[in-house]
């Protein structure tokens, strides 16, 4: 039967780009054993050694490649700015990330303040580069995370977490006591130490890292400024995020329960590598991976300044992208992202 196209829009609308689109390769978990997160089955001993190893790398910070060397619970600052205390700009459930995390009842984000990059399209950037929010204990952000599973989220996502790790864990340990049972999503830029990532096996259930660029040179024009080892130690780490989870798996709702999903933002004039980063995916991970490869890309920060990236996306720029995922053979691309390349399409007809 066929779709005009205000059926479609309307279709689009109510679902939030639903699975009318195309098919996804998200396998269900089956057994009637009830699930629990990686980070209830770990011995409570084990758990606390990761808290008391994480907070250590915090007195020659080392946490992420930039590896700053200070000590910042004597109150030194690195590139980040952080100290030994997380800064928290909001939490909140949030019904705009990829469907998986939503589910009917929302993510539980927790936004941190700072970042270890520098991206000059930054759409955070009163968070990431001027830090706004307050400072949180551990028990403060057990207690956030506490009230998200009470108001239904499924997850607890934690937004920009590489330079707040340890905090992060000391959280999840407080929180583990006091009946925290839902999964943990740690949403990363990508740049971090697959070394660090190491500390984190057992303990997250769902991987959501960018992979913004897979060229030195571009990566340092435009993220890491003057470091140009971003596709590389975000390779790294993916891979090693994707030895610990694996691939996506979901209850019977579709919602995630455990494993690996990557993002990838489309950029103008092919900038951030994107038929690179397909093709990276199904060589180097699997194809059946969970991709968004997503077209919001804006003008923001300081992008203006920079020719190649001082405007919007077109809509072949982003089916480009799109068909050279399907080209490389990947199986579970994210719905919206199918809905979205639909919609373009018909723009161009």
């Amino acid at each position: 039967m066929s779709v005009t196209r205000r059926t479609f829009l309307r279709r689009l609308a109510l679902a939030g780009g639903a699975a009318f689109l195309g098919t996804r390769s998200v396998r269900a978990v089956a057994g009637a054993a009830p699930w629990r997160p990686a980070y209830a089955q770990l011995g409570q001993g084990e758990l606390a050694e990761r808290v008391a190893a994480a907070y250590r790398h915090l007195e020659a910070c080392d946490l992420c490649p930039r590896k700053c060397g200070v000590n910042r619970r004597d109150g030194q600052k690195g590139f980040c700015q952080a100290l030994d205390r997380a800064r928290v700009y909001s939490h909140t459930p949030h019904f705009g990330e990829e469907l998986p995390l939503v589910g009917r009842n929302g993510s539980g984000t927790i936004f941190f303040s700072h970042c270890n990059l520098r991206c000059v399209f930054c759409q955070n950037w009163p968070i990431a580069h001027e830090g706004r929010g307050r400072d949180v204990s551990d028990e403060g952000l057990a207690g956030m995370m506490l009230d998200l599973q009470r108001r239904g989220c499924h997850n607890i996502n934690v937004v920009t977490p590489t330079h707040v790790m340890p905090n992060i864990l000391g959280g999840i340990q407080i929180a583990r006591g006091q009946g925290l049972k839902i999964p943990i999503c740690y949403n990363t830029s990508g740049y971090e130490r697959a070394e660090i990532v190491e500390l984190l096996d057992g303990i997250v259930d769902i991987y959501l890292p960018d992979l913004k660029f897979m060229d030195p040179e571009q990566s340092a024009r435009y993220a890491t400024i003057g470091a140009p080892d971003y596709p590389e130690r975000a390779q790294a780490s993916i891979i090693e995020m994707h030895r610990q989870v694996g691939d996506l798996l979901t209850d019977g709702r579709g919602v995630a329960l455990r494993g690996l999903m990557v993002r990838h933002l489309v950029m103008p004039n092919r900038v951030a590598g994107s038929q690179a980063f397909v093709e990276w995916v199904a060589a180097q991970l699997s194809k059946d991976t969970y991709v968004n490869i997503m077209a919001q890309y804006r003008v923001e920060f300081r992008a203006f300044e920079h020719e190649q990236i001082a405007r919007a996306i077109t809509s072949q720029e982003f089916l480009e992208a799109m068909d050279w995922a399907q080209a490389a053979g990947l199986r579970n691309l994210d719905e919206r992202s199918l809905a979205q390349a639909e919609v373009h399409r018909r723009r161009l007809m």
